[in-house]
């Protein structure tokens, strides 16, 4: 487990999506141009004419057409990279999720609220043990060390 104390004040951005943006290009273009260190999705409302999910332990994505609520998006924002997860449903409540992947394009709306920790860094880092890019945390600074518990 690693684990960081943000010991300043969270800061909170909220943003509303147009009909036809795209859901994950947006979201890494905010973090880009807010140059967002360490962030989170603390909610999200909205609707997507589109959705496009990379299931478990799958490496294609799926595109899917339709009119879809977003029930639930969660996950990381930092200058390295997202790592957010999408739950949505159906006109007839029929819910999937997965990865959320480009070509998530918006139907209506999207309302989201993302945090920014201060004091922290999000960095994307090889893990041996999962062979993936992972989550590395650590204070924001130079030398910063990852906490440990």
């Amino acid at each position: 487990m690693s684990y960081a104390l943000a010991s300043t004040t969270l800061v909170s951005y909220v943003l509303r999506l147009s009909p036809g943006e795209d859901l994950k290009h947006s979201l890494q273009q905010f973090t880009q141009n807010q140059a967002l260190a360490a962030g989170c999705i603390l909610t999200t409302v909205g609707s997507l004419q589109q959705a496009s999910v990379r299931f478990a332990d799958q490496d294609t994505t799926t595109l899917l057409t339709g009119r879809f609520e977003i029930v639930s998006l969660v996950g990381t924002l930092s200058l390295e990279g997202v790592h957010l997860h999408l739950a949505i449903a159906d006109g007839q409540g029929h819910t999937l999720g997965g990865h959320l992947m480009p070509g998530c394009r918006i139907h209506t709306t999207a309302e989201i609220i993302i945090g920014s920790l201060g004091g922290v860094l999000f960095q994307r880092m090889p893990d041996p043990q999962t062979g993936y890019r992972e989550l590395f945390i650590s204070e924001a600074g130079e030398g910063a060390e990852e906490y440990k518990g």
